[in-house]
């Protein structure tokens, strides 16, 4: 007998449920729920509030003992760079957990499938349903696999506009801007992709598309901070 999608997607992310009903609760947005007429806990709100609270522990305890020189505020900001919205969406696309999102029609129609917000809530909802069925240890270990990696690109990317600013005030010691400016629109009203340019002293210095201005601009303040790891900013101008 040939696995199903959910047995294939269970082996994939090394974690197999007890409780079957947890997971599919975890994946269970609210539009469904509201569609189908379901009680308020067959959608994944609650999942998901356990689970950024297993979140925030193990990275907590992740970030005291990988630095233990650090100062509060400091690891305070690294794990905000590891937990937030980006990360957790960019989690759920590697392991492909937006295929198995049970949304409503509205939310389905509407490109809702693909919304960071969305899968990061489902991430966490994932993380509370581990939780639930295998124990702290369980949770750990997919938390420490699927979010607690490639720090260092993290972390800038994160706060990447306010360190490239650092970086180009440095090397003209004066209040010059950095400018984000709108190169192109596409997309329906409800999935508007924006394609940004990021330019320095009036040239381009790199382009980004998102589905927000704001995300565009984080992403091409990123993608600058990484040609400034190879290049003088002023070899660029």
């Amino acid at each position: 007998m040939s696995k199903s999608n959910q047995e294939l997607f269970l082996e994939s992310i090394g974690y197999r449920f007890s409780d079957i009903s947890l997971f599919e609760n975890a994946l269970t947005h609210s539009s469904y729920a509201n569609d189908k007429g379901l009680e308020y806990t067959k959608n994944n709100e609650r999942l998901e509030f356990l689970g950024d609270a297993v979140l925030e522990l193990v990275s907590s305890r992740f970030i005291y003992d990988a630095h233990p020189n650090m100062v509060e505020g400091e690891m305070t900001t690294l794990r905000a760079s590891l937990v937030c919205e980006q990360s957790l969406a960019e989690a759920a696309r590697q392991i492909g957990l937006d295929k198995h999102l049970i949304l409503g029609h509205g939310e389905e129609k509407t490109g809702g499938r693909n919304r960071d917000s969305i899968q990061s809530d489902a991430f966490e909802a994932l993380i509370g349903a581990i939780y639930l069925d295998g124990g702290y240890d369980e949770a750990e270990k997919f938390i420490k696999k699927y979010i607690l990696t490639d720090i260092d690109n993290k972390r800038l990317y994160y706060d990447s506009k306010s360190k490239l600013q650092e970086i180009v005030q440095s090397y003209f010691h004066n209040s010059t801007n950095i400018e984000y400016k709108v190169i192109d629109e596409s997309g329906p009203a409800h999935e508007k992709v924006f394609t940004i340019g990021l330019i320095i002293q009036g040239k381009e210095i790199t382009k980004a598309t998102g589905h927000t201005k704001k995300k565009a601009e984080q992403e091409a303040a990123y993608q600058a901070l990484l040609v400034l790891k190879d290049k003088d900013l002023l070899s660029l101008l």
